[in-house]
């Protein structure tokens, strides 16, 4: 399993790699202008010299970001919960969940601007709106998931609702939790840069803003480039979480990677 898991970033590498090739080529070959396609070397040398700069607001994007990841996650655990344990009560917030993603954050977000003011606060509620649901959605689907056979023999045995809940639905669920939690990882990234374009004094999102404005768009991607290892990095942090809390459902995806 280690040596499927290790060569299996190979593939990925090479096609980042390819991209990378080519687009390099195809700005030597047709002569494209920088402010309208730099060349990845053009780009790591202008995030090279612009490092200093960069820092600061790659630090105030991953301060929001996780802000409003970790109180995205709250909120979708404990709205899960609570639907699960009342089914009645799903039945009536479940579709108001779903009507909730279907609101553009572009138009929501000078609203939390106009009743929130400028400040952290309605950066934090769009982060928020924008990560409960997938960690709400794949929560409950989790909870649907439990054997129903043990289930049946829990209850026959006399186990309490705490007890069915705590030794056989949240355990069998985990899995899906840390699915949902992968997608908000990557989620909060792009809301707290939605959120800073909305006004702020720095961040990435201000930061690719002003760039954007200069047509310099070697920085634009300068930014581009960190905010996607932003989330890579949030992405694997939660794998590794999800291999240490949960290691009996990464063993069984091992054995069904060595099975193939």
């Amino acid at each position: 399993m280690r040596r499927i898991s290790s060569w299996s970033v190979i593939p990925p590498l090479l096609a980042i790699l390819a991209i990378l090739v080519v687009w390099q080529l195809a700005v030597s070959l047709f002569d494209i202008r920088a402010w309208i396609l730099p060349s990845p070397l053009q780009i790591i040398q202008e995030g090279m010299e612009i490092y200093p700069r960069l820092l600061g607001h790659g630090l105030a994007t991953i301060q929001i970001a996780l802000g409003g990841f970790a109180l995205g996650v709250g909120v979708g655990l404990l709205l899960a919960v609570l639907l699960h344990l009342m089914p009645r009560a799903k039945e009536s917030i479940y579709p108001l969940m779903v009507l909730s993603q279907n609101v553009p954050i572009i138009a929501l977000a000078p609203l939390l601007v106009l009743w929130f003011g400028f400040g952290t606060l309605p950066k934090i509620l769009i982060i928020t709106l924008v990560c409960f649901f997938p960690v709400a959605v794949s929560l409950i689907d989790g909870f649907r998931q439990t054997n129903p056979t043990l289930l049946n023999y829990m209850q026959m045995i006399g186990a309490s609702r705490r007890q069915i809940f705590f030794k056989l639905e949240w355990p069998s669920a985990l899995p899906y939790f840390f699915s949902g939690l992968k997608i908000s990882a990557t989620y909060s990234v792009m809301g707290a840069v939605i959120a800073e374009w909305l006004g702020a004094q720095e961040g990435l999102g201000v930061f690719m803003t002003v760039a954007s404005s200069a047509f310099r768009t070697d920085q634009v991607f300068v930014a581009i480039f960190v905010i996607m290892a932003i989330s890579l990095l949030l992405f694997g942090f939660i794998m590794l979480m999800e291999k240490w809390l949960v290691p009996w459902d990464t063993d069984r995806k091992g054995a069904d990677d060595d099975d193939e």
